[in-house]
């Protein structure tokens, strides 16, 4: 393929060999840690602090049924 007429959709294969690794290699593990709570900070000001008890509520729920359903199938 010619420099330059590399699709989308080859780009994105490309980009995805390395799985971030270049990312890691170039900023550090730090650089993700930061990012995530940049974020995190930006939801709770804009969603509330009550938006992460309620996802909370919701997580515990799912894992409750998953292992209620597991128990189940295990017998």
């Amino acid at each position: 393929m010619a420099k330059g007429n590399m699709s989308v959709r080859d780009a994105g294969k490309k980009g995805g060999e390395k799985g971030g690794q270049t990312t890691k290699a170039r900023y550090g593990s730090e650089f993700y840690r930061e990012i995530g709570r940049r974020g995190g900070e930006t939801v709770r000001a804009s969603r509330g602090s009550e938006f992460y008890e309620e996802i909370g509520r919701k997580g515990g729920q799912r894992v409750r049924e998953l292992i209620k359903a597991a128990k189940k199938a295990a017998e």
